[in-house]
């Protein structure tokens, strides 16, 4: 007959063997939730930045002259649409693969095909670009290279788009083109080619893989406003069959398919609303 002395010991060893068989059971599961937990924090959208600085381009090719330029998205596409600087003018996608420089300004590229002191917008003349003799002192040339400058820009996001209907992030370009506020052109005289208006197709929806996560909403008529089609196909989302192509909010995050532009200048990836649109706020 074992004694009380015997039980309690052997009660002991059993304890200490099933902490032992416990522990590396622990350790795998505080691994995985680690990894789960980086793997988060590589994937999740960073913090988008204030809407006067989203979409800032800095332009610096040179180690001298007037010094680094600031191309401010937000301007711009309250006057022209996204397909005519990226496709008509040829701006790239990417970042340094334009290669512009003050020379191909003057020659009426890039920049020059609008800023060449010739073409009018809304009855007012564009300003050239480019000098041939540029000068850091120069009030002309410090409208566009104003990095480190103050009071040289004409423009100040706050005041110009005071008028302009807002969203939970910044403008909402989407209601501001709709109400007429703003008139993007898709069209410059001697650069564009003449086209047919394009025949808008539905809009699709786009289910998610986790049932908790609420379907996307695209539409196709408010994308073609400012894109075209030229500027998403073939080259970001290429023409296949219905659900050849497979995209996450992964490789959105990673800067491919929509976000080529959502998270750079189209709204971030942070609304979760401006796709998941039947979602309630606080839905994934």
């Amino acid at each position: 007959m074992l004694t009380y002395s015997m039980k309690k010991s052997s009660m002991k060893k059993r304890k200490r063997k099933n902490k032992r068989e416990l522990l590396p059971l622990v350790l795998a599961w505080g691994v995985l939730l680690l990894g789960n937990i980086v793997s988060a924090q590589i994937y999740l959208p960073k913090p988008a930045p204030e809407p006067s600085e989203y979409g800032k381009v800095i332009l610096d090719n040179s180690k001298t002259g007037p010094g680094a330029v600031v191309f401010d998205h937000w301007l711009h596409r309250s006057m022209y649409t996204c397909r005519l600087c990226h496709v008509d003018v040829g701006f790239a996608m990417q970042a340094k693969a334009t290669g512009i420089t003050a020379r191909t300004n003057r020659e009426g590229f890039h920049c020059g095909a609008c800023h060449d002191g010739k073409k009018l917008f809304e009855g007012r003349t564009i300003f050239p670009a480019c000098s041939d003799t540029p000068n850091s002192n120069d009030q002309q040339c410090n409208r566009c290279h104003s990095v480190g400058k103050k009071g040289v820009r004409k423009y100040e996001y706050k005041k110009f788009t005071a008028k302009f209907p807002k969203g939970v992030y910044g403008v909402n370009w989407e209601a501001a083109e709709k109400s007429g506020v703003i008139k993007p052109a898709d069209f410059v005289e001697g650069l564009s080619v003449g086209k047919p208006k394009m025949q808008n197709r539905q809009d699709l929806s786009v289910v998610t893989a986790y049932p908790w996560v609420h379907p996307v909403t695209f539409s196709h008529e408010k994308h073609s406003i400012w894109n075209g089609c030229e500027l998403c196909h073939p080259e970001i989302f290429p023409t296949a069959q219905k659900e050849t192509i497979h995209f996450s909010m992964f490789s959105n995050i990673e800067g491919r398919y929509c976000g080529a532009c959502h998270g750079k200048v189209a709204f971030p990836l942070n609304h979760c609303q401006g796709c998941h649109t039947n979602a309630p706020p606080w839905a994934p």
